[in-house]
């Protein structure tokens, strides 16, 4: 090993803030998102890219402004333009940033794409013309779940071959909504998994709280057949169980002091 980083452990709510850059400023809408990395539900296990995603749209409340909010100018004078996000822990004494990341994020970019109620190529545009979007979101909540198949997140081509390569995905109704594939193909009419990964779907589910956009995703997960299929089924748990309150409750989710 040639070197690591130790890092003081701070107690909190994760969180991202996810904003929209034209150029000159950012989107009127930000997205506040809350990442589910390990494998397991209960949040233990291996790491992986992310096994899904719950989130919900707001204004420039405090959470942004103590964030982003502080380098709006910056991002000005750079000409930056995209999606950008920043990953924090939050407590009551403050915000901790972990990590940025200047690109879209995944499975983000699905659940994101389904809450955008109005045009996304026409929000896309905007963006990279400068011309002031404006998108429509949904004014809820959404979760997004990652179905996943064996070895997945690790990397054994036997195990691959043996269990999940061209296996069938079949879904047992003729609805498609919060239905997006990602490593799949279609062979004589068949939807079968394509590629290495081990990632064929995601899943999404939004409605006016996070608990029945839980029940909307599960229950769409529920008509999906596939042979050895594994996800987490406790997405969007972390704010129902307390994560929403406590962010109220230390004051970022309401306007900027």
């Amino acid at each position: 090993m040639k070197g690591f980083q130790l890092h003081r452990e701070v107690e909190g709510v994760d969180v991202a803030v996810c904003g929209f850059f034209d150029g000159n400023e950012f989107v009127d809408r930000v997205n506040f998102n809350f990442e589910h990395k390990k494998l397991f539900p209960g949040n233990i296990g291996p790491s992986t890219g992310e096994m899904g995603t719950s989130m919900f749209w707001a204004g420039r409340n405090k959470l942004f402004e103590e964030t982003f909010g502080k380098i709006e100018g910056w991002l000005a004078d750079e000409g930056y333009v995209g999606s950008i996000d920043i990953n924090c822990i939050v407590n009551e004494t403050g915000i901790y940033p972990l990590e940025f990341t200047p690109r879209f994020g995944y499975p983000t970019i699905a659940l994101q794409e389904e809450s955008i109620e109005s045009s996304t190529a026409e929000f896309f545009a905007d963006l990279a013309h400068g011309n002031k979007p404006e998108p429509e979101v949904h004014g809820g909540y959404q979760i997004a779940v990652r179905v996943v198949l064996s070895p997945f997140p690790f990397d054994d081509e036997k195990t691959y071959d043996e269990n999940s390569r061209n296996a069938a995905v079949v879904f047992e109704t003729e609805g498609r909504d919060g239905i997006h594939l990602k490593d799949t193909k279609q062979v004589d009419g068949q939807w079968r998994v394509a590629g290495e990964s081990g990632m064929p779907i995601v899943v999404t589910g939004k409605d006016d709280t996070m608990q029945a956009a839980r029940e909307q995703a599960y229950g769409r997960i529920d008509d999906i057949v596939m042979p050895n299929m594994y996800y987490r089924d406790d997405i969007g748990e972390r704010w129902v169980d307390g994560d929403g309150d406590r962010l109220q409750a230390w004051g970022y989710l309401g306007p900027q002091a």
